[in-house]
């Protein structure tokens, strides 16, 4: 039993986080968020990430723009007609969803969500260098999400106004 609690533990301490950053330097002032604030999720299954909506106040007639980006990989196997073998780690694939927000007359911006969806076998052959044209490729490994980045910025600031980020 109490290698199993060790064991649990340990399994936290490595398991990545994502983590949120709200930077009210970077936005309007009286700038709040008038519902929570977005959340990421990565869907074990596929490793599509999905963020939440939502709603900001207090923001006057300032426009934004939100960001989603996320980075996968995968290792790709190259065989010559010969039978020799190289493994290949694909160059990162990334993924992107974005969308200008426009205040409204209220004051507010409602944020849609937003979603990538990973990379498909084929995407990520075709993102695979092969030593030359007569090998043939094979995906022996991926996709695997690197990293996700979830950016909510105010025009005319130098950085975002909200950021998500996480494996």
């Amino acid at each position: 039993m109490k290698n199993l609690a060790l064991i649990t533990l340990a399994a936290a301490l490595v398991a990545p986080a994502a983590w949120a950053e709200t930077n009210a330097a970077d936005g309007p002032s009286g700038a709040h968020f008038a519902t929570a604030e977005p959340v990421c999720t990565v869907d074990q299954a596929t490793l599509d990430v999905s963020c939440t909506g939502t709603t900001i106040g207090g923001i006057g007639h300032t426009n934004a723009t939100a960001n989603l980006s996320a980075t996968y990989s995968g290792t790709v196997q190259c065989t010559n007609h010969g039978g020799q073998v190289v493994d290949v780690k694909t160059q990162a694939t990334d993924a992107a969803s974005s969308g200008k927000l426009t205040a409204s007359k209220n004051g507010q911006i409602v944020v849609p969500p937003l979603g990538v969806v990973a990379p498909t076998t084929q995407q990520l052959l075709a993102d695979a260098s092969c030593p030359n044209g007569n090998w043939t490729k094979q995906l022996i490994a991926g996709p695997t999400l690197a990293n996700f980045v979830y950016t909510i910025t105010f025009a005319g600031f130098s950085g975002p106004y909200f950021s998500l980020v996480g494996p």
